[in-house]
């Protein structure tokens, strides 16, 4: 088995208000990854800003922010053999008008500001997510299956 990785995805309220999570999650679930963390959460300002950080000096900053706060999001954690990479190529691009079809954002998003999901993007950035977003960690366990996924 090749490099196993656990990475932080986020399903952001646009796609929970639109009644996306089981299609967005079931992707992920074809695909081979396991999922090992799971939780409906409305993020609190400072878990918010501590997220995305990374943009703080950014015009757009102070919206995601607002949006990202709106509502309910589901916050998972996936685990796999090169599960960042694997889960960005399931996501897409970041505009869904310029995501291939295919992917979660070709599929269902049609905006940058709206567009469904969040990947982290470096083993680095999902250990930070993952603990920002699970302080008391996430449950590892095998799959019998994953025999089957990996050689």
């Amino acid at each position: 088995m090749g490099d196993m990785q656990t990475t932080y995805i986020m399903i952001k309220p646009d796609g929970v208000q639109r009644g996306l999570v089981g299609e967005i999650l079931a992707r992920f679930e074809n695909k081979g990854l396991r999922l090992v963390g799971l939780q409906q959460v409305i993020p609190s300002n400072e878990v918010a800003e501590a997220h995305y950080a990374v943009h703080k000096e950014r015009p757009f900053y102070p919206g995601l922010i607002k949006f990202i706060t709106s509502g309910p999001v589901i916050a998972m954690a996936w685990r796999g053999v090169e599960a960042i990479k694997v889960s960005r190529n399931l996501i897409g691009p970041t505009n869904g008008r310029d995501a291939s079809p295919g992917t979660i954002r070709g599929d269902l998003a049609m905006d940058i500001g709206h567009n469904l999901i969040h990947g982290s993007d470096s083993e680095d950035t999902a250990k930070y997510e993952l603990n920002l977003w699970f302080p008391d960690g996430i449950s590892d366990w095998k799959r019998d299956i994953e025999d089957q996924i990996y050689e």
